[in-house]
């Protein structure tokens, strides 16, 4: 199957985190094409989605070093129906919501890859794939994957929106809050110098607080708020989410700390108390250029036609779930636009490119 067409299949089909059934079902279906076995894990029932992680081991034909390859199967929650179409090459969404290339391009990449592979008979050192859910809600499937079914001695995902040819050297911690505050209750005309205002505790920590890009490293935001019952009512309660993240673990530590800080400083200022609770979604990590992981994937790009270069992300991925858990994953990009919204978009040379790439990929990892 040409890599265009199975990603309008993929695509066309919702999975939003713990709803990815439909594509899973599809991706096993696939596999099962080709003659591979499969299985799902039991994670699905510990965090709260439809499947479990999708694993499917290629035992290798040939000396070499063994690879694992990982792409999630769920997207950000679409807004309406996904019918992508394609103009002038690009492939876009007909309706005014995500297309899904974010991740579905990397799964179609690695299963037309992959396939190309079973039906050539190729020689290959191992090939692993990992399928993970709820990727976009915190890592959660692959947070749940047992790493040590893999005999790769290490692995790529393709979960960057850049263009093809830039490769991810390093990724940031990140440290989430939920800041509640209470202060009183009280009628807002009548006697509101009984209440204590819960709302405007927070918004003194969210205007004390750092935010944005704190450095080049570093960056923070306030992202949501709830509290209140009645505009007549002294807000008894205040809920605020926030994170903070940081390529440097030390700038990540102080701006933790200011955030806290600020919190703590807000509900004195206004006589309610506060709870914060702080919680480390992921931790980041740094590779080496001259690593063999990416040298490998160096030398596929350039022989599909890439010049690569170095990137250092803002974001997560699996990847920082694997390199936390001492398997090292470079996280490649693969050509997706303006992900998670309405103007998401692919070239479809780029889908055919990253299949290319994960073709050249596994040949390299064949011994001499």
């Amino acid at each position: 199957m040409e890599p265009l067409d199975l990603f309008v299949e993929l695509a066309a089909i919702a999975s939003p985190p713990g709803k990815e059934r439909g594509v899973a079902d599809h991706v096993e279906s696939f596999l099962g094409d080709l003659g591979l076995a499969w299985d799902e894990d039991g994670a699905g029932a510990q965090i709260g989605s439809e499947i479990g992680n999708v694993y499917c081991r290629l035992a290798a034909t040939a000396p070499g070093t063994p690879i694992f390859l990982n792409a999630h199967l769920d997207t950000v929650p679409p807004t309406g129906p996904i019918e992508p179409v394609v103009e002038d090459g690009i492939v876009t969404n007909a309706h005014d919501t995500i297309l899904g290339a974010d991740n579905k391009a990397a799964v179609v990449a690695m299963l037309c890859a992959v396939s190309d592979l079973v039906r050539s008979g190729a020689p290959h050192a191992g090939v692993e794939l990992v399928f993970t859910p709820m990727e976009e809600v915190g890592l959660q499937g692959a947070k749940s994957f047992d790493v040590t079914r893999l005999a790769a001695e290490f692995g790529y995902c393709y979960d960057h929106a850049a263009a093809v040819g830039n490769v991810v050297l390093a990724a940031p911690s990140q440290q989430s809050f939920r800041i509640v505050f209470r202060g009183r209750p009280a009628h807002s005309g009548i006697e509101p110098e009984l209440g204590r205002s819960a709302i405007l505790a927070a918004a003194r920590m969210i205007a004390a607080m750092p935010h944005g890009r704190i450095d080049a490293e570093t960056t923070t935001n306030a992202g949501l708020i709830q509290g209140g019952v009645a505009g007549n009512i002294v807000p008894a309660e205040c809920v605020v989410w926030a994170e903070a993240r940081s390529r440097i673990p030390d700038r990540l530590d102080e701006v933790t700390q200011s955030i806290m800080e600020a919190a703590n400083d807000a509900a004195s200022a206004t006589e309610c108390e506060v709870e914060v609770r702080a919680n480390s979604e992921y931790r980041g990590y740094r590779l080496r250029p001259g690593s063999r992981p990416v040298a490998l994937i160096c030398d596929a790009l350039r022989g599909a036609g890439f010049e690569p270069a170095f990137i250092e992300s803002g974001g997560g991925a699996d990847a920082n779930v694997f390199n936390a858990a001492g398997v090292a994953c470079v996280n490649v990009c693969n050509g997706m636009a303006a992900i998670h919204t309405a103007e998401e978009h692919i070239a479809v040379a780029d889908l055919e490119a990253m299949t290319d790439v994960t073709r050249r990929l596994i040949a390299a990892c064949v011994a001499p």
